[in-house]
């Protein structure tokens, strides 16, 4: 009768773990980035002692890369240095997106990871149980191989029917939080069943990606056939295995979404959970648009993006993000690149890009952007007096031609 995420941590722990338990478990994978890293890195050298799990231990620079000053370069230079010395793996700037690389290469259907970033939730697309910690406990993490969790209550989500026109899991998922709101799901872990084939694992891995922006643990989709395929595509097909909670399976809530109810959605400033339908905000003028980030900076989000762009002109400035060096490749070869350049866009290199505000695409004072990334809060892109409104792909790229906030089904 477990949940996903208790017969995940179950099986880490060797022992029949449910909702509330403390368990002790083995992780899989460990990920930290730039950001994160050299905090973790200080309290590994203070403690100075044999670290047991360097091979599943991983290093990204993402979040500023490449570097824009002197400080971040140092830090940079700690983290490949201490790979290096320990025998952890180390990815520099310009080969991706730490959560989009972690999925690529390494995330298996049943795994357990943790990381040095809140996003890490992200990986439950995949069918793992993903979460984020603070440095320090990933730290303990990368020393001993395992760690403490407490086993969260789970919350189900029966999804059926199929998107419509103009909508996508983006829309799915920032109903979700504005249904529960930024808190209604703290420390949880969000299921979802049903006819979740209709969500391609690109989808799955946006949904998961912001199950953290209501509060919750973990956000997990069972393994299939659609990701078994996505393995194989990467050449990884051994590494699949079906996972799926048990049919008896006890949810603290269940919640019931048809996709095809699903319109176009915007989550408004200064909070994910402000979500508006596209009418209600449609004809704000918009000064900048990102595509990308780990949310939405995938090879189907760049192909429903260059498909409304290809030929057109941009009326606002378009930055747009491929989420690693495997799609940035993809991107080029299928001509989506070109399509944004000739539209007038700026294509960046793989990476968080602006989303975090460190560099490239800082808004300035009053501005307004319309982006496919997962926070708004005030300041996140760098700047507090700036305005950020969230949205697919779709509805950016379209926003991009019009100069103001778009419904994608006009233009589509």
């Amino acid at each position: 009768m477990p949940t996903l995420a208790e017969k995940i941590l179950s099986a880490k722990s060797k022992s029949e773990a449910r909702a509330g338990d403390l368990v002790i478990a083995r992780i899989d994978q460990i990920a930290l980035q730039d950001g994160t890293a050299p905090l973790a890195i200080k309290q590994l050298n203070e403690l100075n002692r044999e670290i047991k799990a360097a091979q599943i231990t991983h290093f990204f620079v993402d979040h500023a890369a490449p570097s824009p000053r002197k400080e971040l370069s140092n830090d940079q230079k700690l983290i490949k240095d201490f790979a290096e010395r320990i025998g952890a793996d180390f990815s520099g700037p310009g080969e991706g997106i730490i959560h989009q690389l972690m999925v690529e290469k390494w995330i298996k259907p049943g795994d357990l990871a943790v990381g040095a970033d809140s996003h890490t939730c992200t990986y439950g697309g995949m069918g793992a149980f993903s979460t984020g910690m603070g440095s320090t406990d990933v730290a303990v993490a990368i020393l001993l191989g395992k760690n403490w969790f407490r086993v969260p209550e789970s919350f189900l989500f029966h999804i059926s029917g199929e998107f419509s026109k103009g909508t996508f899991a983006k829309d799915l998922v920032l109903k979700i939080i504005g249904d529960l709101g930024v808190d209604g799901a703290t420390y949880k872990a969000l299921e979802f069943a049903g006819d979740v084939k209709c969500i391609d694992v690109d989808g799955r891995l946006t949904i998961a990606n912001m199950a953290v922006e209501c509060g919750a643990k973990a956000g997990i989709f069972p393994s299939d056939e659609l990701t078994k395929t996505y393995l194989a595509e990467l050449g990884r097909e051994d590494d699949f295995r079906e996972i799926k909670a048990d049919s008896d399976a006890e949810y603290e809530k269940e919640f019931y979404y048809d996709l095809s109810d699903l319109e176009p959605l915007v989550a408004k400033p200064h909070n994910v959970d402000n979500v508006a339908s596209i009418s209600e905000v449609e004809g704000i003028a918009v000064d900048q648009i990102f595509i990308g980030s780990c949310t939405n900076g995938r090879l189907s989000d760049l192909r429903i993006a260059a498909k409304l762009l290809k030929g057109e002109k941009v009326k606002a400035r378009l930055l747009v993000g491929p989420a690693s060096r495997r799609i940035y490749l993809k991107a080029m070869q299928e001509g989506l690149l070109q399509s944004f350049v000739e539209a007038g866009g700026i294509v960046l290199p793989p990476g968080c890009g602006p989303c975090v505000g460190i560099h490239q695409g800082i808004l300035a004072d009053g501005e307004v952007c319309i982006s496919t990334q997962n926070r708004n809060f005030k300041g996140r892109m760098g700047n507090p007096e700036a305005e950020i409104y969230l949205a697919s792909p779709a509805t950016a790229a379209a926003s991009a031609l019009r100069g103001e906030i778009a419904d994608p089904r006009e233009v589509l």
